[in-house]
């Protein structure tokens, strides 16, 4: 298949993160684009303003007329979110049109150039744009599909200039539903392989061949950054000519030293077998994103950044949205909101969180994402979020999933240890935070609709915090 073989171009499920990426950077060639989501988002909306038209029930009558009239030209773009019940996409795909998944379209956007896919069952999005801003930031022509809002580009699209030479391209590497086995890198990232996505693999075991398998696609001479956590099988089908550079915070052949905390920033310094480099200042906190920068910090040596250059973009590096991401600070208290959909995220997010505010009372608002997640991790759940002073529970939130008997955020919360528990409606949020006011520090943590009560939330602390003050 190729891109130019195409005119028209179609998504189902265009308001995805991943999704968007691609409908962003088709738009910028000069494509026409289209989409449909469910829903209406700040980021959807955010498409329809930059031209994307863009709709939200599931009707073939909303198909638009240009792709109706040129099946041959149309590329439809499929997020494996949509129901296999969703009227359009069996209308299209009864009609003979090329339908291609979200991680193939990747794959033969990035099948050209020299690829960096960072992979990980956690940390992946903040890792490839720290990534991303270090090689651009130094001036390193680059494009990067993003799995999040980098908040120092203010999108998850970069494109390159395109200047002479192969074009470096950054991508996440989703290994949801084996997306990621559509790339073959020339520097492939694996920051974790933890059991996740079991009502994809089954098991820890298929994963862990998943990801053998995806790294055994790392093209001779390239290189493999694995994180020294990982499952010591992961590189067991390395191809000859690979070259594995081991990272972790303490040990492997790139670590920190001198870690200290000062403030909200982070300062180390970086031990590379790249050579070493002293007195980075990250100013975006957690123990997880130093290992993520050491990371990141070996792409740029890799891609031959200078030093002087890659101390000054760690420093520069503004982190992204909702990857502890600080929303308020005043009248006492802090809010902080982040992504963290699985026990080991938690607990790296709940360790940072306790460094950087040791003697303070921390309140956490979770909502559990999908409904086997909680079922597979709930007693792992249960000890993340027992390191909260106070836990508030939301109910689970679904995404493409349909409910399952027996499955709610009560399995959680029952196992649970920490002094106060309780399960809340998110509509009541607001109201249990007035009557529950006695916290320093306040998160917000989950992958599903929890964003929405973000402003809601840094309204209420701005304008009156229940009497705080």
């Amino acid at each position: 298949m190729k891109l130019e073989d195409y005119r028209y171009i179609y998504f189902l499920g265009i308001g995805g993160i991943g999704m968007s990426a691609i409908a962003r950077w088709f738009k910028a060639k000069g494509f026409p684009v289209w989409g449909y989501d469910k829903t209406r988002t700040p980021l959807t909306q955010a498409l329809e303003q930059e031209g994307i038209a863009v709709h939200y029930e599931d009707d073939v009558a909303h198909l638009p007329q240009e792709i109706l009239a040129h099946k041959a030209t149309t590329l439809v773009v499929l997020t494996p979110a949509i129901p296999a019940e969703h009227s359009e996409w069996a209308y299209l795909k009864a009609q003979g049109y090329t339908i291609k998944k979200r991680s193939e379209v990747l794959g033969i956007i990035t099948a050209s150039a020299y690829t960096v896919a960072v992979a990980g069952t956690h940390g992946k999005t903040t890792t490839s744009a720290i990534v991303t801003h270090l090689l651009h930031h130094a001036g390193v022509d680059c494009s990067a599909f993003l799995g999040g809002i980098s908040t120092n580009l203010n999108s998850n699209l970069l494109i390159g200039k395109g200047g002479a030479g192969k074009e470096v391209v950054v991508v996440e590497a989703d290994e949801y539903d084996r997306s990621f086995l559509t790339l073959y890198p020339d520097i492939a990232i694996v920051t974790s392989a933890d059991p996740d996505h079991l009502d994809i693999y089954g098991d820890k075991e298929e994963l862990i061949r998943t990801f053998q398998q995806f790294i055994s696609q790392i093209k001779p001479g390239g290189y493999l950054l694995l994180h020294e956590g990982t499952d010591p099988r992961l590189a067991d089908k390395l191809q000859q000519g690979v070259t594995v550079f081991r990272y972790s915070l303490n040990k492997g052949l790139a670590h920190a030293a001198n870690l200290q905390i000062a403030g909200r920033w982070f300062t180390f310094d970086a031990q590379s077998p790249l050579g070493n480099i002293g007195s980075l200042r990250l100013g975006v906190p957690g123990f997880h994103n130093v290992e993520n920068t050491l990371a990141a910090l070996l792409v740029a040596q890799l891609l031959q950044v200078p030093a002087e250059k890659v101390s000054a973009g760690v420093k520069a590096f503004a982190g992204v949205k909702r990857r502890f991401e600080f929303v308020y600070e005043g009248k006492g208290k802090v809010y902080v909101d982040d992504y963290a959909h699985h026990p080991k995220e938690i607990d790296a997010f709940m360790a940072s969180l306790r460094a950087l505010y040791p003697d303070k009372k921390i309140k956490v608002l979770f909502q559990p994402h999908l409904f086997t997640r909680t079922r597979d991790f709930a007693d792992e759940f249960a000890r993340s979020l027992s390191q909260a002073d106070e836990l508030v529970l939301l109910d689970i939130y679904p995404a493409r999933e349909k409910p399952i008997p027996g499955v709610s955020s009560a399995l959680i919360l029952d196992q649970v240890n920490c002094p106060v528990k309780a399960m809340v409606a998110k509509d009541k949020i607001i109201e249990n935070l007035c009557q529950n006011s006695d916290f320093d520090v306040l998160a917000t943590v989950g992958a599903g609709d929890i964003d929405t009560l973000v402003q809601p939330i840094r309204n209420f602390l701005e304008n009156n915090g229940g009497g705080l003050e």
